[in-house]
């Protein structure tokens, strides 16, 4: 294993030998743990994300932000089509290679979309949702540092697509690296801006509802639709 995945495997193990236990969702048994690491966050996005967001969407030029937008959807389709194959959905995975082939060529390396007007749609994989195909449960709801809300399954499945297809972590210069990973997350959290203000505004818990929407999410993914099986 290299070396970039080696601190979510090494948090994962660490919070499963730690049991903190919680009387509450059965589903998030590590809620005391996940409750602080989500105020953390919370502290890190206030005082750092969101003003670097908002920084960078007074002064960027609207063609800019969705150019960078569209250059790191395109790195992320690599992550999709090699987890569409492990899942055999291989019309799928057909459709999100030349995703890849067209926007890296035709659309300069990604910074324009030109798959998507073609009819090549795209789609949400990643190695999270494939081990839950093959039926590998979720686990506990685990929120990761700056990561966010996650799983233990999610969370091997982060550090898994982190080491083999995150094109981002194969930069070898450190510095180019981390700059490139933070224009991914300022981009991000800029586009969530209005989104995040409403959740603040609206939930009453607000880490309830970032737990349970991101676990039904993730189990609608999984499912591709279908309705839940029968217990």
């Amino acid at each position: 294993m290299n070396h970039h995945g080696k601190p979510l495997l090494a948090l994962t193990t660490a919070l499963l030998l730690a049991g903190c236990a919680s009387n509450g969702d059965p589903r998030d048994p590590l809620e005391p743990f996940n409750r602080t690491m989500h105020s953390f966050n919370d502290g890190v996005d206030r005082v750092a994300m969101k003003p670097l967001a908002k920084g960078y969407q007074a002064i960027t030029p609207e063609p800019v932000q969705s150019g960078v937008r569209n250059f790191y959807s395109n790195l992320d389709d690599v992550t999709v089509f090699a987890n569409s194959l492990l899942q055999f959905k291989l019309e799928q995975a057909s459709s999100d290679l030349l995703r890849v082939v067209f926007n890296s060529t035709f659309g300069l390396f990604g910074l324009i979309d030109i798959a998507t007007p073609m009819g090549l749609k795209k789609h949400n994989e990643d190695f999270g949702q494939t081990m839950g195909k093959w039926g590998i449960d979720s686990g506990p709801y685990l929120v990761l540092p700056f990561f966010g809300p996650s799983s233990i399954r999610d969370g091997v499945g982060l550090a898994v697509d982190t080491m083999t297809t995150d094109l981002v972590y194969d930069i070898e210069d450190i510095p180019t690296r981390n700059g490139t990973l933070v224009l991914r997350w300022v981009s991000r959290r800029a586009d969530l801006l209005e989104a995040k203000q409403a959740l603040d505004e609206a939930a009453l818990d607000n880490y309830e509802f970032t737990r349970d929407f991101y676990l039904e999410r993730r189990e609608a993914l999984i499912r591709n639709g279908r309705s839940s099986p029968a217990e």
